[in-house]
């Protein structure tokens, strides 16, 4: 089996006006007989083969993953102000936001 890409749902990428995230699986993602993984890509100005950021789980970790995200969705949120314990991370101006 080669390495190939099932896109498993698109979905548009908040605060712009063409991004999407793409969830899909990939096979064979490292090789011959490497496991398969999901692959989380978003592209910001619409589906391409080159996304800006991706990020590869395997099917191992999902439930881990999912855990860690509902974590976020429910004590963080986007309104959550840091605390003293959150580390400060350089501004991007050339992505999203107002």
């Amino acid at each position: 089996m080669a390495k190939t890409l099932s896109a498993i749902k698109n979905i548009h990428f908040h605060g712009t006006k063409n991004g999407v995230i793409t969830v899909g699986h990939i096979t064979e993602p490292y090789g011959p007989k490497s496991e398969p993984v999901v692959s989380i890509a978003v592209d910001l100005d619409g589906i391409k083969k080159h996304p800006e950021w991706k990020v590869h789980i395997p099917y191992e970790n999902i439930d881990d993953v999912i855990e860690a995200l509902t974590i976020a969705k429910e004590e963080f949120g986007k309104d959550y102000i840091p605390n003293d314990d959150a580390i400060p991370l350089p501004f991007d101006e050339s992505i999203g936001g107002d």
